[in-house]
């Protein structure tokens, strides 16, 4: 194998045994929209605990920042399980083939989230409601930990070298498409039910509908033959003994799976999840933007952004993997904060005035927040909490005594209603808006330089991954570091920026996280990627 430019070619077919074109449509395809299916399984959780559904449903608190907190714990808890399951389904993907490991997947993942859907209500069955969705969310982790390696590979294994990376690009830009499909069901199922139905139950109906997406994707995959690597390496007697062991004893494995964890999938999954979910929430959250149009305007600016996934992707071929996915770093260490400004001067301007012609101080002893407790231990954490449920903008300043000052005037009492009093005379309104139509255009131009930066990192990732190890043991080695660095540094990205904006009372300072995670991903990648990568030719001789 040569690898110009960073592209690998590994001699996959053999002389004159490329796939044809009609082959090569049907392997993109089955595998592309069965990744669609399978990441809109594991989002259309997310996107209703944005909307606060799954907090209001199966982890009342009485304390609605908790609330929101429990149900993005919950998010949290499946990414968290994506190792196990890479190491699971990574070991079956080298050992019994890779075909019949996404198919194994893609089953579970859809058996699960209807799963989701059917859960009654912690109202109805008490504790047993969010330890049910808790199983429920592992499942989907072990599956979706075993399905993007498989995906991937599969067409990676396929594809002719010099085509690779565009054609794994799709695999990569079905991530977003989950996403986009998630919010397309929930705004079709909320347009076709009275709002009181969406409410009381029809939010069930996505999570059911997985049933039909199951179907179809498994009368897709089955279509499919084979990986044509791993058949030749199980014809030759070439496969692995225990392809998890091997992965860490493989010669300058370790190194490879370093930095494909902290430096390829910390970085390029923070990015991603800034970029769609942190989104959503900053809209619907700080700005107070309409539900429904949030969803909107997001769907729309992730929809026009996916062809930064297939162009990078196919940038990748002609340039190399690792020079697209530094550009991306690089300018989301320069652009993150300024697009979210951008943002959010645009979203609510009236608003956005509020905090800054009144802006809300809050002054005394034993300042402190935790947004996980129930109750807080002290007078002006309570206080804090209040504000943080507001979803408003505050800074801590020492004192002696607790204060609230909002502009220049000092709130007498600090019971909710006078709180309420006091914002509402500063001229805060908390209402729900629909922006202007220039307003809307420019937040979605900005959510599409958000999807580049995600498409620069992203696009590329499907082809490098796969090239950097060696196909008998490629399955786990691809997926463990990549779902350790998703599963963690990405799925839990929401938890931990909501924990940061509820402590500290800046929408904007959950983008810290982001921000550092890509300054530490940025630097592993450039001293830990090279330019040309290894040849494994000699893995799949004849």
């Amino acid at each position: 194998m040569s690898m110009a430019n960073g592209v690998a070619s590994e001699g996959v077919h053999g002389k004159d045994a490329e796939p044809h074109d009609k082959e090569m449509r049907l392997v993109i395809s089955a595998s592309s929209v069965g990744t669609v299916f399978e990441w809109y399984d594991f989002f259309i959780y997310g996107t209703l605990a944005a909307s606060g559904i799954i907090g209001r449903v199966f982890f009342p608190s009485g304390n609605e920042t908790l609330q929101t907190l429990l149900a993005w714990a919950g998010f949290a808890v499946g990414f968290g399980f994506r190792p196990l399951g890479a190491i699971l389904f990574g070991y079956l993907g080298d050992k019994v083939g890779r075909k019949a490991t996404f198919l194994v997947t893609i089953t579970l993942m859809g058996i699960a989230t209807a799963g989701v859907g059917l859960i009654p209500s912690a109202a109805t069955i008490g504790i047993a409601a969010p330890i049910l969705i808790i199983l429920l969310r592992i499942a989907q982790g072990l599956a979706l930990g075993g399905e993007y390696g498989g995906a991937a590979i599969y067409v990676a294994e396929h594809a002719p070298p010099q085509k690779r990376g565009f054609f794994t690009s799709f695999i990569q830009a079905s991530v977003p498409g989950g996403f986009i499909l998630s919010l397309i069901v929930v705004l079709g199922v909320k347009a076709l039910i009275p709002a009181d139905v969406w409410e009381d139950w029809g939010w069930r109906i996505p999570f059911v509908l997985s049933l039909l997406l199951l179907a179809i994707s498994l009368w897709m995959r089955l279509k499919l033959s084979e990986s044509p690597i791993f058949k030749k390496m199980k014809s030759a007697g070439e496969l692995a003994g225990n392809p998890f062991v091997e992965s860490f004893t493989y010669p300058g494995n370790k190194k490879r799976i370093f930095v494909a964890l902290f430096g390829l999938s910390a970085g390029l999954t923070v990015i991603w999840y800034t970029a769609y979910f942190s989104s959503l929430s900053f809209l619907k959250g700080p700005m107070r933007i309409d539900g429904t149009a949030a969803e909107i305007i997001v769907g729309v600016g992730a929809a026009l952004g996916l062809f930064w996934f297939l162009l990078f992707g196919r940038l990748s071929d002609r340039i190399g993997r690792k020079t697209p996915i530094m550009w991306g770093y690089g300018l989301t260490l320069v652009l993150l904060f300024p697009i979210f400004w951008g943002i959010g001067a645009v979203a609510n301007p009236a608003l956005t005035d509020s905090f800054t012609r009144a802006p809300i101080v809050v002054s005394g002893p034993d300042c402190s927040y935790n947004p996980f407790a129930s109750e807080q231990a002290s007078a002006c954490g309570q206080l804090l909490g209040d504000l943080s449920a507001r979803g408003v903008h505050y800074t801590l300043q020492p004192g002696d005594a607790l204060s609230l000052t909002v502009g220049r005037a000092e709130v007498a009492a600090l019971d909710a209603a006078s709180i309420d009093t006091a914002l509402a005379s500063a001229g805060y309104d908390f209402s729900p808006i629909i922006p202007s139509a220039g307003a809307i255009a420019i937040i979605i131009v900005l959510l599409m330089i958000l999807g580049g930066l995600s498409g620069a990192t992203y696009g590329p990732m499907a082809a490098l991954l796969t090239e950097m190890f060696p196909p008998k043991i490629r399955y786990s080695s691809m997926s463990i570091p990549y779902h350790f660095g998703t599963g963690y540094f990405g799925g839990f990205l929401p938890l931990i920026a909501a924990a940061i904006i509820a402590s500290t009372g800046d929408p904007y300072a959950g983008l810290w996280y982001t921000w550092g995670v890509t300054l530490m991903a940025f630097v592993v990648t450039w001293w830990g990627l090279p330019k040309t990568l290894p040849d494994w030719s000699r893995e799949t001789a004849a």
